[in-house]
């Protein structure tokens, strides 16, 4: 197996981190770029880039974005810059961490093993992880696979990142943590449950870290080798990977940044918070590689068609989340946001330290965007909501333009 470039990590459920500050003095150049793949002559870009050039305008020191239409033409847009001391453009073909959208790629070899009858949705985790939940109210024998993918376990967030990225000395002192999956479940589950298992909904990322060690005890495989193996390689993603042992991400790429509540921003690029989060927010991807993966998923070329159907059975979330996306529901590792032209689109957000995956496919895989940020907000200041809503118009726009 190849040796896996390194990657980026969550910084706390999407939303949560998202909505909590923003950014007082970011770089909001005017340099725009078009780039990286042939443009097609069926897409006009000017709309694009004008919500790219919107969320610059916040204060988001790079942004990437690229639009797949119907007959796969692509769109590449940029806007700001790709490091605030060279000023160089931002590359349309860049790399960057993907975050919780590697959820999506866990919860797709999950229903491909159910699919292959070596594993059930409502299958316990005791079943498979025999006594690994347990104690303080949290119960394995009454959580299933199902409730994992979809986030109605319970359980507690093993990856409390609000307490590893509330400072700039806090990052500094985080920003190599490595901790097994074992160790943070078991921390984790120290406390008591959110709720009783299905019986409501809380985004959280210990039932992301238990689905990679059930991929682990069905296949004798990591589950980073069972996604390149039935995902990567299959659909051709040349730059997606996962980490490794570097704290690097390949270049091209624009640099990562975070607007702490005091001082100015930090080059957060480099770190070990993807080998922390694992299946729940780890890969390295491209906006042309999260496109092919989400058309060919919703295309049903990953999924036969009964997992497909049941990975977009969705259950309701919170005020949180659908104050900002409207109407949203989550499936089994897919959100499903309502389009302000009518129906609905699948996502999956993803916040790293510094970068932001903001993404869109329709129902029928035929039309997808998705858009990479290098700044995160974490201020006091209304930035980190404004940057959400502008990422979500830009997909909207995007998915409800000229099909």
């Amino acid at each position: 197996m190849r040796t896996f470039p390194r990657t980026g990590t969550v910084a706390r459920p999407l939303l949560a981190v998202a909505l909590a500050g923003s950014l007082s003095a970011a770089v909001a150049c005017g340099d725009r770029d078009v780039s990286g793949a042939t443009q097609s002559a069926r897409i006009d870009t000017t709309e694009l880039q004008r919500d790219a050039d919107a969320i610059r305008d916040i204060g988001v020191t790079g942004v990437q974005v690229r639009l797949v239409n119907a007959d796969g033409g692509n769109a590449v847009v940029t806007s700001g810059v790709a490091d605030i001391a060279g000023r160089t453009p931002v590359p349309g073909e860049g790399y960057f961490r993907m975050a919780s959208v590697t959820k999506t790629f866990t919860a797709a070899v999950v229903l491909q093993l159910v699919g292959d009858g070596k594993l059930a949705l409502d299958d316990t985790v005791e079943k498979w992880l025999p006594g690994t939940i347990r104690g303080n109210g949290n119960d394995g024998t009454k959580i299933t696979v199902r409730q994992l993918l979809n986030h109605t376990s319970g359980l507690p967030d093993a990856l409390d990142m609000g307490s590893r990225l509330p400072t700039r000395d806090a990052y500094r002192q985080h920003a190599d943590d490595v901790e097994a999956p074992e160790d943070l479940v078991a921390a984790a589950i120290r406390r008591e449950p959110d709720f009783a298992p299905g019986t409501g909904w809380n985004y959280d990322n210990t039932g992301y870290l238990l689905l990679g060690m059930i991929i682990h005890k069905v296949t004798g495989r990591q589950w980073y080798e069972e996604v390149e193996s039935r995902i990567i390689e299959p659909l051709g993603l040349k730059g997606t990977s996962y980490p490794g042992g570097t704290t690097t991400i390949p270049t091209p790429h624009a640099d990562a940044y975070i607007q702490w509540p005091t001082g100015g921003l930090t080059d957060t690029t480099e770190n070990r918070l993807a080998e922390l989060v694992g299946p729940a927010g780890a890969l390295t991807t491209t906006t042309a590689d999260l496109n092919t993966f989400f058309r060919a998923l919703l295309g049903g070329k990953l999924l036969r068609a009964e997992q497909l159907a049941e990975m977009k059975q969705t259950v309701d979330t919170s005020d949180a989340i659908r104050a900002v996306w409207p109407g949203a529901r989550y499936g089994l590792g897919l959100f499903s946001v309502e389009l302000s032209c009518g129906g609905r689109y699948w996502m999956h957000g993803g916040d790293n330290a510094g970068y932001k995956t903001r993404d869109g496919v329709t129902d029928d895989g035929t039309r997808s965007v998705v858009v990479s940020m290098s700044t995160m907000f974490l201020d006091d200041t209304r930035r980190p909501a404004d940057q959400e809503r502008a990422a979500l118009a830009l997909v909207d726009h995007a998915l409800c333009g000229n099909k």
